[in-house]
């Protein structure tokens, strides 16, 4: 969504915003759902008996396929291998160990050279993100797998825990749905083609948390999706108010883990299930959690690697993973930027579901912003949006007035840019003051990472957590 767009819609009464929101939810329903919706979920869900020894054999299968597609067809690709040739390489693009990793930076930089050449970028469905690192990126697909990704959604989130797209739902999410000073409800517009109720993040505080769960009671909302910090933040209130949903049956995690005492939080405040996902917007690599608390992988969705650390003693390593869904814009060997392990092939879990277990997984560790006004922002990812010449950003809370944020800018970056990131910023926590500081690099833990978000406020520290994590439902 466009700033110039956003803020004439910010301008529209609360009831007429509803409209614009029918539009564009009519055009995502028409994107994610269709005629074969039914059958690809049912398949999905078939799959999940297969054998290890069945899953491996059609990994194998697709990964030729798509890695011969990204040879042939993929200009960024086609480029690397005849380069290749023109040295004397014949090194067979058949093999993965043969291709190089690929950086977030060359998909950055250049996203429409990986997407196939009898793909037209202007009629594919187009994601930004700013991904983990403030970085941002553009990710291309097709309709059917944008069908294909949320029939996976629908058959690994909702079927599994007894609700479907029918159901009522809620979203607490990063999109600026109501401006940041609006201190009267609503804080949320009503999605009616996804009959889903998307409820702003940035204006959870003790004094609204009563006027959010009216709504879900209101709207009759089944189930919640949301960022971890935000969920956790509305149970706490929940819990001091002793305000319940009787209708909530179920609360899906994104973009960050669960921690157990986030978990145990939730759980008490809703009497609902809470169950994690994992994902991210390029799309090499997904998991959901079953009802026996198993974070399974989605086979269909990427090839996984582990790149082995020698000083990890529990078979950790860097994810490193290879686009198997989308095909028209593959990432090959991407460096995904998060670390896990892999259960044993064929390990059973009591879920009985065949499909891989990741054992642990893990990756950055960031903080909440604490605001003047008592509210709580967790991620901050939509500032960064892929319109901005930057190659990482980290948000950091001096006091609850004064955020700075340090950019390692890209070239092409000026004065504009600082401007227009202070300004989604104020837009997102108020009137704050920011500070944008170009610096060479970022500091980094003993394990590559940095936090992109960091609070030196009391009560900021340690409520926000790990890897980037969705099932893309939202």
């Amino acid at each position: 969504m466009g700033e110039g767009f956003l803020r004439a819609y910010h301008a529209l009464p609360d009831p007429l915003r509803a409209i614009p929101v029918f539009v564009r939810g009519w055009q995502l329903r028409r994107w994610r759902y269709g005629a074969e919706t039914e059958s690809l979920v049912e398949a999905a869900l078939e799959r999940e008996t297969w054998s290890a020894g069945r899953w491996r054999a059609w990994s194998e299968e697709r990964l030729a396929y798509v890695l011969h597609r990204a040879a042939t067809r993929v200009p960024y690709y086609r480029e690397y291998w005849s380069a290749r040739r023109r040295r004397g390489d014949r090194a067979s693009w058949e093999r993965i160990e043969h291709w190089p990793v690929l950086e977030k930076e060359a998909v950055r930089a250049r996203p429409q050279a990986f997407v196939a050449d009898d793909c037209a970028p202007s009629r594919m469905f187009r994601l930004s993100t700013s991904g983990t690192t403030g970085t941002p990126l553009k990710i291309f697909e097709s309709r059917a797998t944008v069908r294909a990704r949320y029939a996976l959604f629908e058959a690994r989130c909702r079927r599994w825990h007894g609700v479907t797209s029918r159901d009522r739902w809620a979203v607490l999410g990063g999109q600026l749905v109501v401006p940041v000073s609006q201190r009267r409800p609503p804080f949320w517009v009503w999605n009616a083609p996804l009959r889903q109720l998307y409820m702003s993040s940035y204006h959870l505080a003790p004094d609204t948390v009563a006027a959010y769960l009216d709504a879900w009671v209101r709207y009759g909302v089944v189930y919640v999706e949301g960022y971890t910090s935000a969920l956790y933040v509305l149970a706490q209130e929940a819990l001091r108010l002793e305000r319940f949903v009787p209708s909530l049956r179920l609360a899906l995690t994104n973009a960050e883990p669960v921690y157990p005492y986030q978990r145990e939080a939730i759980v008490r405040a809703f009497a609902a299930a809470v169950r994690e996902t994992y994902g991210m917007a390029e799309m090499v690599a997904a998991a959901s959690e079953c009802e026996a608390g198993t974070l399974h992988a989605w086979p269909e969705v990427g090839w996984v690697e582990l790149v082995a650390d020698p000083d990890a003693s529990d078979g950790t390593g860097e994810l490193v993973c290879t686009s198997l869904l989308n095909a028209d814009m593959p990432l090959v060997r991407y460096r995904v930027g998060d670390r896990a392990s892999l259960a044993p092939p064929g390990a059973a879990c009591p879920c009985g579901r065949g499909l891989p277990v990741f054992h642990r997984l893990e990756g950055r560790s960031d903080d909440i912003l604490v605001l003047p006004d008592g509210r709580r922002v967790g991620r901050l990812d939509p500032v960064f949006k892929a319109d901005l010449p930057i190659r990482e950003a980290q948000v950091v809370q001096e006091t609850v007035w004064d955020v700075r944020v340090r950019v390692v800018a890209a070239p092409g970056f000026e004065d504009e840019h600082a401007e227009a990131i202070a300004r989604r910023l104020r837009d997102r926590l108020g009137e704050v003051r920011v500070m944008v500081e170009r610096v060479p690099e970022l500091p980094r833990s003993a394990n590559g990472k940095f936090r992109a978000v960091v609070s030196r406020v009391s009560g900021g520290q340690g409520a926000g957590a790990g890897p980037a994590r969705g099932g893309g439902g939202a």
